[in-house]
């Protein structure tokens, strides 16, 4: 088998990173370390000696039609996050992080954009572009699932709503051309939510 180039080796090989990644009982800035270097880091090293660049791997500016999904879809998660007030358990679990200020929530709000970002470039970048290639649907499938599995633990009606989010995100990055309109529009509306039940 030819490894050079192969976008199912670059996306089993990626896979074996997220183990490194689980973590739990530490802080967020070192949740974003451990996120930054296991989703992003690693994958990328392991891209660039498969030959891969990483604008096949949704590492671009997002196109017209990545900018207006984004636009149209934050219109659309509003209305979604105030319904999402209405569910206690959702309500209670967000924001994820303490604070004991504006500025340490805008902070936390900052650091969790890596976060997020970290997440869209693995998930929406590394196991969705190259695989898309070979079968858009089936790229789209194999990275939702593994994206889902990450939310057990969390509310659980997340966990549906991960998987259809999941589904949309890989839509949109495709057609943008870039995993960025995934990243801001998780990251946009993980804010909102939070800042919404920090009021609630």
């Amino acid at each position: 088998m030819n490894f050079k180039r192969n976008p199912w080796v670059l996306y089993l090989l990626s896979l074996g990173f997220v183990p490194l990644i689980w973590h739990r009982g530490i802080g967020i800035f070192e949740w974003a370390a451990y996120d930054f270097v296991g989703y992003v880091v690693l994958p990328l090293i392991a891209s660039v000696l498969l030959k891969f660049k990483p604008g096949e791997l949704g590492f671009n500016v997002p196109n017209r039609n990545g900018w207006t999904m984004l636009l149209l879809l934050f219109a659309a998660s509003v209305p979604i996050s105030f319904y999402g007030l209405t569910i206690p358990e959702m309500r209670s679990y967000y924001p994820i992080f303490s604070y004991s200020s504006t500025v340490d929530f805008m902070v936390n709000e900052l650091v969790m954009g890596i976060i997020m970002f970290a997440h869209e470039a693995f998930y929406r970048g590394v196991l969705l572009f190259p695989l898309s290639r070979k079968n858009e649907w089936l790229a789209i499938l194999l990275q939702d699932i593994p994206y889902t599995l990450i939310h057990l633990g969390k509310p659980g009606v997340e966990i549906p709503y991960a998987f259809v989010a999941g589904i949309i995100f890989a839509k949109m990055d495709l057609k943008g051309n870039s995993f960025i309109p995934s990243f801001l529009l998780h990251w946009f509306g993980s804010a909102f939510f939070d800042v919404l039940c920090a009021f609630a």
